[in-house]
């Protein structure tokens, strides 16, 4: 009779279990930004992203010198800062500007539906080579179910461009997903090739690098600060962008790391979709209300793909 070892269940490949576990953390932190814009509806999406990263990044310089105070800092060579600002473009400033650029052209609706396939793709150009595309089918189908559900509940009744905006929306959507799904791809290849960085190292260069990219952002939006301070709730927008940029941005970025490393990046496309999951309990918790019919079918099926999808790579 076999036994499990050290905690981890007999049969799983060492790191799965937490792997997966870091993998479902991150998309719990990542779903903090859904009910964000709900704490601070004064305030836009540029300055959300911008207030959300320069938290991250001034948390990250202030890691950085405290481990260089204890003589512990590990400096990055100069192709390793190039790769930290590349990826912090792809995955964290770069991304998300073009989304907002989507939404603003398009309206919320296309580019949400649009930039809930990144899992899909993730999983269909990162499975392992010795997986046959078979044993991903159950979790691809029931993901892309959820996924359908999902689409219906938010194309119903939602605002939407037209004309030549519409497909400029349309564009900058699929440029975004492009933008994360490569960052998915790339930053999992990236710890797998130096495993002589930490996760928690790496998720400091990221954020230096994306408080960077959050002042070209700043500095090309135009909002002086003192016009924001002058907002209603402002302080509240100053507490929602630290406990998004420490939360949603910094912890998020480090459980994801500790996820790629440990897992194919096909099985941690798969977790991606929790964020969604744990973003509208978030939403309709603060919201007082409970979801639609097909949102909770959604989620089911979310559950049910991310469950076989475990079971495909054990």
């Amino acid at each position: 009779m076999t036994t499990a070892v050290l905690g981890r269940p007999s049969g799983w490949p060492p790191g799965m279990v937490a792997g997966i576990l870091a993998g479902l953390g991150a998309g719990a932190f990542w779903g903090t930004a859904f009910v964000a814009p709900l704490l601070t509806p004064g305030f836009s999406s540029i300055d959300l992203t911008v207030g959300r990263f320069l938290s991250c990044g001034l948390l990250s310089v202030l890691l950085l010198f405290l481990a260089g105070v204890r003589r512990e800092a590990h400096l990055p060579t100069l192709r390793q800062t190039g790769a930290a600002l590349w990826l912090s473009l792809l995955g964290y400033t770069g991304y998300y500007l073009l989304l907002v650029l989507a939404i603003q052209a398009a309206g919320a609706a296309l580019p949400v539906l649009i930039i809930g396939t990144i899992p899909l793709w993730i999983m269909l150009l990162g499975k392992p080579q010795g997986l046959h595309w078979r044993a991903l089918v159950p979790g691809l189908l029931l993901t892309l179910a959820g996924l359908a559900l999902m689409m219906r509940e938010t194309a119903h009744g939602a605002e939407a461009g037209d004309g030549t905006n519409l497909w400029i929306g349309i564009l900058y959507a699929v440029l975004a997903m492009a933008s994360w799904t490569a960052f998915g791809l790339l930053n999992a290849r990236w710890l797998r090739h130096h495993p002589e960085v930490n996760s928690t190292v790496w998720a400091n260069w990221l954020g230096v690098a994306a408080g960077m990219g959050a002042l070209v952002i700043w500095a090309v939006a135009g909002t002086e600060l003192d016009v924001l301070m002058q907002r209603p709730g402002f302080g509240a927008f100053v507490v929602v962008c630290a406990v998004t940029g420490i939360g949603s941005a910094w912890i998020a970025s480090v459980l994801w790391n500790m996820a790629s490393r440990r897992l194919s990046p096909s099985l941690a496309g798969q977790l991606i979709v929790s964020e969604t999951v744990f973003g509208l309990i978030y939403t309709f918790a603060w919201s007082a209300r409970w979801p639609a019919a097909l949102q909770w079918a959604a989620c089911v099926l979310f559950v049910l793909g991310i469950l076989a999808s475990i079971k495909a790579h054990r």
